[in-house]
């Protein structure tokens, strides 16, 4: 099969598959998702399906120093990048759907205490959420202004962020870049240039 290629039927065999939780031993960001696409879970690989603007946007950034491509999966190389950097990655909901949706009601509703064991264990310095409105359900909030959040979760700061989803017209890559920048600069990571690129 070619890299980043999957039959519809392959796709389809991976609702509800999990996608393993990307954590560095030393965790400095981590990166919450809603939940996982049906791509990613059977590329295995967080932010996977060809279009979503998450890995352009870290790039754009200057998070990492090349745009990666996880289509096909995740590389050795690569992994080791993001654990160097100290990012992590996980989602809200761990089961894959074709749609973020299909996540239930009661699905959100866990998601919180989820959540919360993980970053006392995982001890993250910021934790960022991908998703307003999905952060608000899962957290019974109201009212939230995209950015920094006044009260830390778990001992780690906390941050709400936009969707990378193509479906979230309202942002491009560069206003993702400039978000996603903003909590990794809080969380101490070794910034690249932005735009840069120094991998032969």
């Amino acid at each position: 099969m070619a890299r980043g290629r999957f039959t519809r039927a392959e796709l389809e065999a991976h609702h509800g598959a999990i996608v393993d939780d990307l954590l560095p031993p030393l965790l400095r960001l981590l990166v919450v998702g809603i939940n996982p696409g049906l791509w990613t879970a059977a590329a295995n690989a967080h932010f996977a399906r060809p279009g979503n603007r998450f890995w352009p946007a870290l790039h754009r950034a200057g998070i990492t120093r090349s745009q990666l491509d996880v289509s096909g999966g995740m590389s050795a190389d690569d992994a080791a990048d993001l654990a160097a950097l100290g990012i992590g990655i996980t989602n809200l909901v761990p089961q894959a759907t074709a749609r973020a949706d299909e996540v239930t009601a009661a699905q959100l509703a866990g998601a919180r205490e989820r959540l919360a064991a993980l970053v006392r264990t995982a001890r993250p310095d910021v934790v960022a959420v991908l998703g307003k409105v999905a952060y608000a359900r899962a957290f019974g909030i109201r009212d939230l202004d995209v950015g920094r959040q006044p009260e830390r979760f778990e001992g780690a700061e906390l941050w709400v962020l936009p969707n990378p989803s193509g479906l979230n017209a309202h942002e491009t890559v560069d206003s993702l870049a400039v978000a996603y920048r903003a909590a990794a600069v809080a969380a101490g990571l070794l910034m690249h240039p932005v735009g840069s690129d120094h991998r032969s």
